[in-house]
């Protein structure tokens, strides 16, 4: 059972965000009633504009409700909105935050919370630098905590957008606050399917003893999403889907999935590997023919708000890659990820070596009915294994056929959503779901040698609700 975390206040920059709206609050409201946060605890959300705390929550309030109706007559709520202050600062202007830090020593006295303090930064990561430098400035970092109180920080990705600013942005996070205050959050790493997959690698013993290049054929990680970049324009014109998506989301689950046994589950033995693995990736040169990657764009993506007209910005990309380790050598891992493809979906594909002969139909056959092991991390929950068995009939003739478990209906106890468990890792301390610094700098270094490799290609054009570019078959070979 958890223990409660410490008397803090939990300060939100950008608490007029997206994020925030969709997000945080009502993540915390559900900690809140779950009994997860501390006795006494206060929310102070920061932004600009001029607003009272009694107007903040009533847009909170209008939020949460918009999202989810039934929260309007939740008992809790009024509850809730009492432990939430709006503090008003300019995020930019360093002098803002001496008032801050006033306003919170008044906020925190008041609510009996101490000096404990855990920052969330939800704000765009061009500013997060300029933030995370005023902070210090005025005597909040966590370098700096007075009277026997903690501080911690949370991070949104991506940190960063290359390597360069990516170690720019660590090293000024490393002024401020020490390693072990540092949370870089990545939500896929609180999805129940994700932080299933170290336990059932490792907790049963008739998967490790084949869990690598003598018995694997390929990995095949895919990330779609049947929808385009929303109203997200001037962010992917900045970022596009590779520094979206391939950073973080799609080699963090390479990770998880190809890491080796740490020595104990606690937070850095469990980084200390993830991070070898993420080391160990092939750097991409731009010498194999042809190119191990395929980018496309969706037709009318040059039409959406905020887009140039002539944009070259991939938003699909399909990349294989190669993991130079003693387990992996040789095996291909497979990474797709897209947006406006024919279904949202994140799944996990391993799939095994068939057999040395085939008895039961022609040697092509072997691909239909192979061995694999699929984590499917949305929408549904489920790990699945499939095999061959015999096609009823007076054929020996074999089908493919799976044996799936469902945490709908394997479990009744609703788990915590990756936001619900995140935060409260974070308050306890615990950072093994969380991404350490020398992992970010490894994947940024994977992302700008593709990145390099890329810069004179034009992404290939493809249909909405498709599969992608017609090329891609051809990486999968």
């Amino acid at each position: 059972m958890r223990k409660k975390a410490e008397n803090c206040t939990i300060v939100i920059f950008g608490a007029n965000s997206d994020l925030a709206s969709r997000k945080l609050f009502p993540a915390l409201l559900e900690l809140a009633k779950r009994g997860h946060l501390p006795d006494n605890y206060l929310i102070a959300a920061v932004g600009r504009a001029g607003l009272s705390s009694e107007e903040f929550r009533s847009i909170v309030t209008g939020k949460l409700v918009n999202s989810s109706p039934a929260i309007a007559h939740d008992q809790f709520l009024p509850v809730f909105l009492e432990r939430l202050r709006y503090l008003q600062a300019d995020l930019l202007v360093p002098g803002d935050y001496q008032g801050l830090r006033r306003q919170l020593e008044d906020v925190s006295a008041a609510g009996s919370c101490g000096s404990n303090i855990l920052f969330y930064l939800s704000i765009p990561p061009g500013i997060a630098l300029q933030v995370v430098r005023n902070l210090g400035s005025a005597g909040l970092g966590g370098r700096q905590a007075r009277c026997g109180g903690w501080r911690k920080i949370i991070a949104e990705k991506p940190y960063g957008t290359d390597l360069e600013s990516a170690r720019e942005l660590n090293r000024v996070i490393g002024e401020v606050f020490s390693e072990d205050q540092v949370f870089r959050i990545d939500h896929y790493l609180g999805k129940e399917t994700v932080q299933n997959i170290l336990v059932f690698r490792f907790s049963n013993g008739i998967f490790e003893p084949i869990w690598n290049r003598h018995f694997i054929a390929n990995v095949s990680i895919t990330i779609s999403e049947d929808f385009g970049i929303r109203e997200r324009g001037a962010f992917y014109e900045e970022t596009g889907l590779l520094r979206d998506i391939f950073q973080n989301h799609a080699l963090q689950l390479l990770a998880a999935v190809a890491m080796e046994p740490p020595v104990d589950l606690a937070a850095d033995s469990v980084r200390d590997e993830k991070a070898k693995l993420l080391r160990s990736i092939r750097p991409f040169s731009g010498d194999e023919v042809p190119l191990p990657v395929v980018i496309g764009q969706y037709e009318g993506y040059r039409s959406e708000k905020n887009v140039a007209p002539g944009s070259t910005v991939e938003t699909f990309a399909a990349v294989r890659l190669f993991v130079d380790s003693w387990r992996w050598k040789g095996v291909p891992f497979y990474i797709r990820a897209g947006k406006n493809l024919s279904q949202t979906m994140t799944e996990i594909v391993v799939t095994f070596s068939c057999p040395p002969q085939n008895y039961f139909g022609p040697a092509e056959s072997c691909s239909y009915t192979a061995n694999q092991v699929v984590f499917r991390i949305q929408p549904e929950e489920t790990i699945a294994i499939r095999f061959g068995a015999k096609r009823p009939g007076e054929e020996l003739v074999t089908d493919p056929v799976f044996m799936k478990f469902d945490y709908q209906t394997s479990f009744s106890e609703k788990g915590l959503t990756p936001y619900h468990r995140l935060l409260l890792d974070a308050l306890e301390g615990d950072q093994m779901n969380f991404i350490r610094q020398d992992s970010v700098e490894y994947s940024w270094a994977i992302v700008d040698s593709l990145k390099a490799m890329l810069k004179e290609r034009v992404p290939e054009p493809y249909a909405v609700h498709s599969h992608g570019p017609d090329s891609v078959q051809e990486l999968y070979g």
